[in-house]
């Protein structure tokens, strides 16, 4: 696998846009980078990146309930300096957020510049769940509108400075089913068991079926999807760990060159003040 461009190897192919002809568990992981040095070089890139405070990144992670998207973020933040790393979460729209467009709700918590953001689910609910659980109740919807709007609104982010990384965690039906019972069994775990999760894995078909049309509508070379396998936590964090390693070494290689004056004017001043 090629680590110098890790992350084509996840990108989603217009040419099959359904989940299943995508691996939901890799029966060799051994050529995947290992997780703690991926993990390392998230950290050191994204202070790079805090500190040139030239660009943004946005990580956006989908799939279904169990699918480890909670996890996964605070994975990725282990090393993150957290002036410069938030994480935000978007369920059903309620109050204030139906009263407005659906891009309305994330706008406030995209990243500035210098910062790394993860959304888990985003904008894209408003194509995918919102068609399985109408938030209004319209007969009809014109989807294709609001694909238009997903991507001229992604567009813009990135043409103003903005990275966009978009995971979809390609859970199978076994492992989910197995995932939902272990909520059950574990009192741990149990807290997490909602009526809806009965509803979502009633209608995981209809879900995953919308989930594939939005992702192809909604795919560019600019804010990129990437069909990751979900059902080993670990090899998902280490896939996506990967790809955020590359994306962030790209995006701020070095430090900001210093500015040589201004140091020669502090050891001066300092010197003065007998330190040496």
């Amino acid at each position: 696998m090629n680590k110098t461009d890790f992350a084509r190897n996840w990108c989603f192919d217009p040419d099959r846009p359904q989940f299943r002809k995508y691996p939901s568990l890799l029966e060799d992981d051994s050529a995947l980078p290992g997780l703690e040095a991926s993990l390392e070089e998230i950290g050191e890139f994204q202070r790079r990146l805090w500190a040139n405070r030239e660009r943004a990144l946005l990580i956006i992670v989908h799939g279904p309930d169990t699918s480890g998207k909670d996890s996964l973020i605070r994975t990725l933040a282990t090393y993150a300096d957290p002036a410069g790393f938030h994480a935000w979460s978007f369920g059903r729209p309620e109050g204030a957020e139906k009263r407005h467009d659906f891009l309305w709700r994330v706008t406030p918590f995209l990243p500035g510049f210098g910062e790394m953001v993860a959304f888990n689910r985003s904008h894209h609910e408003a194509v995918i769940a919102e068609r399985v659980w109408p938030v209004h109740h319209e007969d009809s919807y014109r989807w294709e509108n609001r694909y238009r709007s997903i991507r001229g609104f992604e567009r813009h982010l990135t043409e103003e400075g903005t990275t966009l990384v978009k995971i979809w965690l390609n859970l199978s039906e076994d492992e989910h089913r197995r995932r939902l019972l272990k909520r059950l069994d574990k009192p741990r775990k149990r807290w997490k068991f909602d009526e809806s999760d009965i509803d979502g894995w009633e209608k995981r078909k209809q879900y995953e079926a919308f989930a594939e049309e939005a992702i192809a509508a909604t795919h560019t070379d600019n804010a990129p999807w990437f069909i990751v396998p979900g059902d080993r936590k670990p090899q998902a964090r280490a896939i996506v760990a990967g790809i955020l390693a590359e994306t962030l070494q790209q995006m701020a290689p070095e430090y900001p060159r210093e500015d040589s004056e201004v140091l020669e004017k502090y050891r001066r001043l300092l010197a003065r003040n007998g330190v040496k």
